[in-house]
């Protein structure tokens, strides 16, 4: 009788349907607007490109310029971690003797060296006429443009070319601003000397390199810093005069490119400058146009839809397929003399995975292609890494890691963590499932669960009490620290979940490629992997075994079993249903006092998993308003002392940011399960919303439109081809549906089944 109601809905025309009502591409009060100059580099305008970042910020006297480029790192070695006690076997003997001390000695204490580090380009200031009074200052999202009035008239407009290594700033003004390119203080007087336990290790000059070598010809000036090891690297500001204002182009160059970066730069700018302003804009506006074309939401929450458009740009501004993934600032390394916070690395027990998790729905696959490759590209020093410290074969990846994924330290409970390969696996899981490119699939995607399997396999070889495989060393990223007791006697809930996740995974894989056995034996490892620690009678998830969440925590590592991974779902029912309730409850219950911004950001997400709109949508209000700065950055602890947390700091990292986008997508599309839903997690009172070319799973563009509570209009572009799967969003209301023969639909309960072909388009409108 189901079916049948279901089929009898539907109204087959030859028809389509006009284009919702969502329009692509940011309007001008989502971008910044100040009447307050930024007064620090953390409140700046931000430009970025993948490759160079730039902030824009003062008040014209000067007008500064901190400049950035994603490959500059010191990439010294970490003496401690070639002696022989660095070895899996002697950790688990000092864990057992309870050494701690020593164990912070050689783990931890390196982390606080000056180097290895990320570290920034520079910067420039240009100084305006005397007299001149800043007026305002915006930056425009849709063309990627940071513009600054003065009281005279003058005006200046920035930006980081969107498809080379190069930025250009023009200004209008009756006298040309005097203009200086400053380099990072490595060399200078140094006011606090690196050292452990510290969020940034301290100060630039720490690192200790020779003063930069200057160079200055007519009307341009540059320099050529030597770094650690024979790295070298150059900045060149090129200028000139006419009758329309001053121009200058900036570059940055480093000896990985060219023997001589500072030729490099400075050629590139000349070229560039040649070129003129207005030609350098169209080009880099054009990038930004058919980037802002991919996708776009319209919520009536003003806050949060803001927020997402700001945390899209920034996505388009620091990742690319081609350029270096996102460290903890991205392309935005503090100007501030000192080393940037946490090493400005790569964190992967939480940073990076958070940074790209909107990637995927947000239809922005060749950003998180950057990330993926870049892990493929230096899974030989992993791999390498895996063998020296575990001596087990397969793969597993240092959890802090710099450019070229080298272990640099930090605590040991999980910059060694056995499940960090696990964790990145996700993402190449989430590559293939949204692009559905098989070669990815056949020569990265499976390779990666292949190693990351063999190393899983290897490392729980030994029983536990119940008989099941376990992990000698198992941590909850951060649960209790770096204490002796953040290693728990049982295995924890977040490595159980990765583990049975990565086998059941590539078991998957394996069986869709044909490989039969070695599907066998991943699904022989999973059934012999304990299952997910639950109370009894709470039904809510635990940290390990008989352990509950003691207190309140910034990190949700139990929990990701819901997610990110998906294995415990809403879609299947009630025990699900009340394992995610009541996991969710125990949140509310501890409370928010020792949350950062990216746990509200993490919250929205497992709130919108949990179909709850409401609780969402106030997690992702909450992260705005007050874990925000003026320019959007996350910057960790609460800024309005209104109690959401007792942290104070304001670090900047990224990674809320991106989580906080990837929570709106949550609410607005869902395709985990294999079911597309529309409009999963919205408030009842969001009557209206609509988004345009947000992706599911199976390489779907979809778009909708919702209006006065009931779902009008829905398009659907079937990229790879394949079985389409929509919970049917019209409910009892009748609907049009045009693109797909009668013979394709089918109905399984509340779904449409539709066989897609590469490129179809299937859309639907309501009566």
């Amino acid at each position: 009788m189901r079916r049948l109601m279901a089929v009898s809905a539907i109204v087959f025309l030859g028809v389509g349907v006009g284009s919702l009502c969502c329009g692509a591409g940011p309007r001008p009060e989502h971008g910044l607007h100040y009447t307050e100059p930024a007064a620090v580099w953390d409140e700046a305008m931000p430009l970025g490109n993948g490759l160079l970042g730039a902030l824009v910020w003062g008040d014209g006297r000067p007008l500064r310029i901190s400049l950035d480029r994603t490959d500059l790192w010191d990439l010294r070695p970490v003496p401690k971690f070639q002696g022989p006690d660095y070895s899996y076997k002697t950790m688990r003997q000092w864990v057992k003797e309870g050494r701690i001390q020593d164990l912070h000695k050689l783990y931890d204490d390196p982390y606080g060296n000056p180097g290895p580090t990320k570290i920034p380009a520079g910067r420039i200031e240009l100084m305006l006429e005397q007299g001149t009074a800043f007026k305002e200052a915006s930056l425009d999202l849709a063309k990627a443009t940071a513009e600054m009035r003065f009281g005279d008239g003058a005006v200046a407009r920035v930006f980081v070319h969107a498809r080379r290594p190069l930025g250009a700033i023009h200004v209008t003004s009756v006298k040309p601003p005097a203009a200086t390119l400053i380099a990072p203080p490595f060399a200078g007087e140094i006011t606090e000397e690196a050292g452990a336990n510290k969020i940034s290790a301290g100060d630039l000059a720490t690192l200790r390199y020779e003063a930069p070598a200057q160079h200055r010809g007519e009307r341009w000036t540059g320099y050529l810093q030597k770094g650690w090891g024979g790295f070298r690297f150059a900045a060149v500001l090129v200028w000139r005069q006419s009758d329309s204002g001053w121009l200058g182009v900036w570059s940055v160059a480093t000896s990985k490119e060219s023997d001589d970066p500072l030729a490099t730069a400075k050629a590139r700018c000349d070229e560039a400058i040649d070129q003129g302003f207005d030609a350098l804009l169209h080009e880099h506006a054009t990038w930004w146009r058919a980037y802002w074309d991919r996708a776009s939401v319209s919520v009536p929450n003003a806050v949060i839809e803001r927020q997402w458009y700001l945390e899209t740009y920034k996505f388009g501004s620091a990742a690319r397929p081609d350029t270096p993934p996102i460290t903890l600032q991205g392309p935005w390394t503090a100007d501030n003399m000192k080393i940037p916070p946490w090493k400005g690395d790569y964190h992967h027990d939480l940073n990076t995975e958070l940074s790209y998790w909107p990637a995927y729905s947000g239809n922005r696959l060749e950003g998180a292609e950057g990330y993926v490759r870049w892990l493929w590209d230096t899974r030989e020093n992993a791999r390498a890494w895996t063998k020296r410290f575990f001596d087990l074969p397969g793969l597993n990846v240092p959890m802090t890691a710099d450019l070229d994924q080298n272990q640099i330290g930090g605590w040991h409970q999980y910059t060694h963590s056995a499940t960090t390969a696990a964790w990145l696996a996700h993402h190449f899981w989430l590559q293939w499932r949204y692009g559905m490119d098989r070669r990815f699939l056949v020569e990265r995607a499976y390779p990666w669960f292949q190693d990351a399997a063999v190393f899983l396999e290897a490392v729980t070889a030994e029983k536990g009490p119940d008989g099941k495989r376990t992990l000698p060393l198992s941590s909850s990223p951060e649960i209790n620290d770096n204490r002796l007791d953040a290693w728990f006697p049982s295995i924890t809930n977040y490595d159980v979940a990765l583990i049975r996740w990565v086998f059941e995974r590539t078991a998957e894989l394996a069986d869709l490629l044909g490989e039969g056995r070695d599907a066998e034996r991943w699904r022989r490892a999973l059934a012999e992997m304990p299952d997910l620690a639950i109370d009894p009678n709470t039904r809510k998830l635990l940290v390990a075994k008989d352990y509950p969440l003691l207190a309140s925590h910034r990190h949700f590592s139990h929990l990701m079993a819901i997610h990110p991974l998906g294995m415990i779902r809403w879609e299947n029912g009630p025990t699900d249903q009340e394992i995610i309730k009541a996991s969710i409850a125990d949140l509310d219950r501890l409370g928010t006092k020792q949350w950062c911004g990216y746990s509200f950001s993490w919250l929205a997400n497992l709130a919108a998993r949990a179909r709850d709109g409401e609780r969402a949508e106030r997690a992702l209000e909450i992260f705005s308003r007050a874990f925000c700065l003026r320019n959007g950055f996350h910057c960790n602890g609460d800024q309005t002392d209104k109690g959401y947390s007792d942290f104070r700091y304001r670090p900047f990292t990224l990674e809320g940011n991106f989580a906080a986008a990837a929570g709106l997508q949550e609410m607005l599309l869902q395709s985990y399960s294999g079911t597309v839903r529309l409009f999963p997690a919205i408030p009842a009172s969001w009557r209206d919303a609509a988004f345009d070319g947000l992706r599911a799973e199976g390489a779907f563009a979809v778009s909708a439109e919702r209006n006065d509570g009931r779902v009008r209009s829905v398009r659907i572009v079937s990229e790879a081809g394949g079985l389409l799967c929509l919970e049917n969003p019209f409910g009892d209301d009748r609907y049009v549906l045009s693109g797909v023969e009668r013979e394709k639909v089918r109905t399984r309960g509340r779904d449409l089944l539709i066989d897609t072909r590469p490129g179809q388009t299937v859309t639907f409108s309501c009566k």
